[in-house]
């Protein structure tokens, strides 16, 4: 996915912490010694992007510029003909999951194929890469992209690809709770995909009366992105929160979550170890210093060090 504006920005690189003056009874049903709470919340609105597409933007927003490692978030929706034509990146990996219908992706070292409803395609974009991402059938086709950052080591590397089917997700359930594990680990199934950045990246779904309560590293960044109903989210005494927001959590080691209601909640709850190194960023590419941004802007638009496929290539 594209992102056309400029940015310089500076990582959070510290979990949340949450000031509170109720008492400790507020914790009596959780699982953890310092449970997560709902630090920060921001509803992710609508706006254009790509060539006629539509993004809520969760993380990449004003009220949410970044979250170690994590540079955007967005829950997508794109009808032919608007797409996502030929654009670069470098630095970075991005992580798309499709919820409706499906993308079709073609890159310039060679690489197409096409994800559908419940498919992951997990990208290191290392040193370079030239890609298209267009829907692959009428009607709308929906899904989330997340932004990882890479540390400096990684920021170079060749570019790779981790694809896996729907059918090729671990999942688990237990007690209304199903959980799709696409990284890390839940109720002892891990995922077998490698993350450069450590991470996690779960799909819950929690049926009316249930909880679950997921253990996440205490040094990790995390957040929730809600994509259907509504849930308690840290606290039982916490107000019900919708979909379409996306909660910052604070520092704790693991998360508990209620659905009092009477419909489904489905989030997805992603969480990473913060890199805590500067970040410089100018549109698709996400590098460390000013010199390292123009160094990327010369080589893509001199088609070398890792962008010479570009000279000739073309989407078809």
């Amino acid at each position: 996915m594209r992102l056309l504006r400029s940015t310089v920005i500076t990582h959070l690189t510290k979990p949340f912490s949450v000031v509170s003056s109720r008492h400790n009874n507020k914790f009596i049903m959780s699982k953890f010694s310092t449970p997560k709470l709902v630090a920060k919340k921001v509803l992710a609105k609508s706006q254009g992007e790509g060539d006629g597409a539509v993004v809520r933007r969760s993380i990449g927003r004003p009220e949410l510029k970044s979250l170690d490692p994590f540079l955007m978030l967005d829950e997508f929706s794109v009808s032919p003909p608007a797409g996502f034509p030929d654009h670069p990146h470098r630095g970075f990996e991005t992580v798309t999951y499709m919820l409706e219908g499906g993308i079709t992706h073609q890159d310039f070292n060679g690489h197409k194929g096409t994800i559908r409803a419940g498919d992951v395609q997990w990208m290191t974009a290392g040193r370079g890469i030239i890609h298209s991402e267009m829907p692959a059938g009428p009607g709308a086709q929906k899904g989330l992209q997340l932004w990882i950052n890479l540390s400096s080591k990684d920021k170079m590397v060749e570019p790779n690809y981790q694809e896996l089917l729907k059918d090729d997700i671990k999942c688990a359930e237990k007690d209304g709770v199903k959980v799709k594990i696409i990284a890390g680990e839940s109720m002892g199934v891990k995922s077998p995909v490698f993350t450069r950045t450590p991470s996690m990246f779960l799909d819950f779904t929690i049926s009316p009366g249930a909880q679950m309560h997921q253990p996440i590293p205490e040094s990790w960044n995390s957040f929730v992105y809600i994509l259907e109903g509504e849930g308690l989210f840290g606290s039982m005494d916490s107000s019900p929160i919708s979909a379409h927001h996306v909660l910052v959590l604070s520092y704790g080691d693991g998360l508990s979550v209620w659905n009092n209601g009477s419909k489904p909640l489905r989030f997805v709850l992603i969480g990473g170890q913060p890199i805590n190194e500067p970040v410089v960023q100018y549109g698709p590419f996400v590098m460390n210093t000013q010199a390292e941004i123009q160094q990327a802007l010369l080589d893509y638009q001199q088609c070398k060090n890792g962008f010479e496929m570009a000279k000739h290539w073309r989407s078809q």
